[in-house]
């Protein structure tokens, strides 16, 4: 699948986890200049405030004060004892996409869809599949490939459980796994979020991460934090002097392709057509930060 580069990209650079049982939390996270904001039933909910993390949810997502952030719901699995209701109550509010965990399989994404389709979703409420499993590694392209995934978020500290590796500075053991997500995703067309980090206390460390993450190819990063907001904006998005090489190059390919050069280049290097379309992609991607501001 072709991604148009003139499209106009939607910011996920920055990817809040906000636990949906604190209201303190929920009503910070609408000051947050986070480009969108998952509101989580799952991992940060006690069991017995998940009814209410669920209402919660919901009513953050109705209630129209978060601004342009895209405004997501992380249900529990739908081998949990909540994931049905949470879906539910999820799909009838029609937030931008429910984020599930855990996903293994195709046939997982189609089994949420039809409930999303069930409980009244707005065809546009899409599905963010969290890839966090040895078995979801093996089907990610499949995943990745069916029309209502929008999204792959990468669960690391799950996976890298689940493949009994350490966490370490540079992710070396992880890297292998988060390429191949990363080709699935782009084979597919689709948004890729890189996983969280833990460390909140070490800046440096979350910094080198955001670089390794943009570096990779990721489309922005999940947090747990709101103090690696900024700095992950920050990373991903470009620079005043690369949207100014951008605009140069494109118009250095236009005035060649009017007057009819054959040889393109800019600051000494030559530029073919894939530099123009990530130039266009460049100009594109800074139109959309602005927008959202």
């Amino acid at each position: 699948m072709t991604i148009d580069p003139t499209a106009q990209l939607r910011p996920r650079r920055s990817v809040l986890y906000m636990p949906a049982a604190n209201e303190r939390a929920l009503e910070k996270a609408k000051t947050i200049a986070a480009d969108a904001i998952i509101f989580d039933l799952e991992d940060a909910v006690a069991p017995d405030a998940k009814p209410e993390a669920r209402a919660n949810a919901v009513a953050a997502v109705q209630s129209g004060e978060y601004g342009n952030r895209e405004l997501t719901i992380r249900c529990n699995g739908l081998d949990t004892e909540w994931g049905a209701d949470d879906i539910a109550a999820a799909g009838a509010a029609s937030p931008s996409a429910v984020v599930i965990p855990k996903v293994d399989t195709v046939e997982q994404v189609d089994a949420v869809s039809g409930q999303l389709d069930a409980a009244g979703a707005s065809a546009d409420t899409m599905i963010w599949a969290m890839i966090e499993t040895p078995t979801a590694m093996f089907n990610v392209r499949s995943i990745a490939a069916h029309p209502r995934v929008a999204v792959l978020v990468m669960g690391t500290n799950d996976l890298a459980k689940e493949l009994r590796s350490p966490i370490v500075a540079g992710r070396h053991p992880l890297v292998a796994h988060l390429a191949t997500a990363l080709l699935a995703a782009r084979e597919a067309g689709k948004v890729i979020l890189d996983g969280v980090y833990n460390d909140v206390k070490n800046p440096d460390g979350f910094a080198a991460e955001c670089q390794q993450g943009m570096e990779m190819g990721f489309d922005g990063k999940t947090l747990i934090h709101p103090s690696q907001v900024d700095p992950a904006n920050d990373v991903w998005a470009p620079s005043a002097d690369e949207v100014e090489h951008a605009e140069r190059v494109i118009a250095a390919f236009d005035e060649a392709v009017a007057t009819g050069k054959g040889v393109v280049t800019v600051d000494g290097r030559m530029i073919e057509n894939l530099h123009v379309d990530n130039a266009r992609r460049v100009l594109a991607t800074s139109a959309a930060i602005t927008e959202l501001q």
